[in-house]
């Protein structure tokens, strides 16, 4: 069975692969459409168990290449979140051949995608969102669906252009072995046409981009002393490159050779010290923000004031004249990154887990800020990779994006810019401007269409200057929500239901095996 089984599990991992150079720091969006329907020719007519084994054989290589950033922690930490992962793709692959007995089966392949994709989002402890199809076409023609239905929708309609294009493989085979085939290829010929509309759908859709106001804005990349787990350095030199950096920049305005902006960002951890536990942090921030004269976002990491022992991930605004004020604490943080779960059991078996020495506590509301004369909505590092925490964030009156983020440890990884694929697709989800601040790389300012318009280089200091739209307008995909997830899934899944009952219903003496015999 194992040497049977060899070659399609081959191909299978050969798909994967192809789907993990889809995604930064490559790109090759098309390749996602393409390794979707080399799985679904790979699982179409199979049984469950086989499905599933072939989309293990699929995921466990696409995880491993997506997500080799995680060598900077060790290689055991890659392999085990992609044998996490790809376990999902397991049932993917056993929802897809049990589908494959249905009529449109393309149909149903492409909603169970979204399930997969609805359920990793999600479990387990909070979900982990990286690679999705939608965060590997964020600037091809799949892109401006985000405007009418989100992430999923994209996802939805790449997996739908691949099963598609799986549908019409076998028929283009037919076309090869003669004029008397003609008819018989005809619907795969239809499937084919059908597969360029979904690709081209996209261009029909408006991506609204026209601004309500604007807001000049400075990004500050303060770098840090060396990339990896160790990013930190000495105390206070984090927050020192970024003090200097801003500095230089009021020195600039007050010689004529830079513009004042309404307001500066510094990214997520861009003081190393808990300003209001440190008095020399402190006073290093007020000195920055006086300095330039208009209000920073600041990035920081502040003892929580009711639990005791845990840490707030914030971002605080900071006022030339006032202080300290309004911040906003994360609202998801990194299992295993930021927080340990079953720290008491883990931590005895698992010694790495103690350069984890307290816990992230989570905030309880949207980043809603006001900066200066904008009202922002601040998202911090991977909570950009969650679609209901940006919705909500939008929704609550946020006229544009800021992500603060922390790169340093996956520096010239191809983390960073796997983060950035996703802020353009929320430009373009929500018709925003958003602002990627990063202590180390990559920051940018991406534009409501989602195209790059600034960004800085890695490991290097930078100040970013640039004016940016400030939109009150709403896409569709802001006023409908999760609800097209929600029904893809449910159809996707429904689709399953059916495959099983109908299988049911079969009789043992109406199956027929290879000789033909019953």
């Amino acid at each position: 069975l194992a040497r049977r089984e060899a070659p399609r599990t081959a191909l299978a991992a050969l798909g994967g692969l192809a789907l993990a150079a889809a995604f930064p720091p490559y790109g090759l969006w098309p390749l996602s459409a393409a390794a979707v329907a080399a799985l679904a020719l790979l699982t179409r007519g199979r049984t469950a168990r086989q499905g599933a084994w072939t989309g293990f054989a699929f995921g466990l290589p696409f995880f491993f290449v997506l997500l080799r950033w995680l060598h900077v922690v060790g290689y055991d930490a890659v392999l085990g979140l992609s044998v996490v992962e790809a376990l999902f793709l397991a049932v993917l692959g056993a929802g897809l051949a049990l589908s494959s007995r249905l009529p449109l089966w393309p149909l149903w392949g492409a909603c169970l995608w979204v399930a997969q994709e609805w359920a990793r989002d999600r479990v387990p402890f909070g979900g982990f969102p990286w690679g999705r199809l939608a965060f590997a076409n964020t600037g091809s023609p799949f892109t401006p669906l985000a405007a009418l239905g989100g992430a999923p929708l994209v996802t939805f309609a790449v997996a739908l252009a691949g099963s598609l294009l799986a549908w019409a493989a076998p028929a283009a085979h037919r076309l090869r072995t003669g004029p008397r085939s003609l008819r018989a290829a005809l619907p795969g010929a239809g499937a084919l046409a059908l597969a360029c509309a979904v690709v081209v759908a996209g261009y029909a859709v408006p991506v609204p981009t026209e601004a309500d106001d604007t807001v000049d804005i400075a990004i500050v990349q303060g770098n840090v002393e060396k990339p990896g787990m160790d990013f930190l350095g000495r105390p206070l030199m984090v927050l020192n490159n970024h003090v200097d950096a801003t500095l230089e920049l009021a020195r600039d305005i007050r010689a004529g050779k830079a513009k004042k902006p309404d307001l500066v960002i510094w990214p997520e951890n861009s003081s190393d010290l808990d300003p209001f536990q440190y008095p020399e942090a402190y006073d290093r921030i007020e000195e920055a923000v006086r300095a330039v004269g208009v209000p920073v976002l600041v990035g920081a990491l502040i003892d929580h004031p009711g639990k005791r022992g845990y840490i707030d991930n914030k971002g605080i605004v900071w006022d030339p004249r006032t202080g300290p004020g309004a911040s906003y604490a994360k609202q998801h943080p990194v299992p295993f990154g930021e927080y340990v779960p079953f720290r008491a059991q883990l931590s005895k078996v698992i010694s790495r887990l103690q350069r984890v020495p307290r816990d992230f506590y989570p905030g309880d509301r949207t980043g809603l800020l006001q900066v200066g004369p904008a009202r922002l909505g601040d998202v911090i590092c991977f909570e950009v990779a969650y679609d209901e925490i940006v919705h909500e964030t939008v929704r609550a009156g946020a006229r544009a994006l800021v992500v603060q983020t922390n790169n340093a440890t996956y520096g010239r990884t191809g983390q960073p810019e796997q983060q950035l694929a996703m802020s353009r697709l929320r430009a373009v989800e929500h018709g925003r401007a958003v602002v990627t601040a990063a202590t180390s790389g990559i920051s940018a300012v991406v534009a409501p269409d989602g195209k790059v318009l600034q960004r800085s280089e890695e490991f290097t200091r930078d100040v970013i200057t640039a004016r940016i739209p400030l939109r009150d307008g709403t896409t569709v995909a802001d006023r409908v929500g999760a609800a097209p997830e929600w029904a893809l899934a449910m159809v996707g899944l429904l689709s399953c239901a059916a495959a099983v009952l109908i299988g049911r219903r079969v009789r043992p003496d109406d199956i027929v095996d290879k000789k033909g015999q019953k």
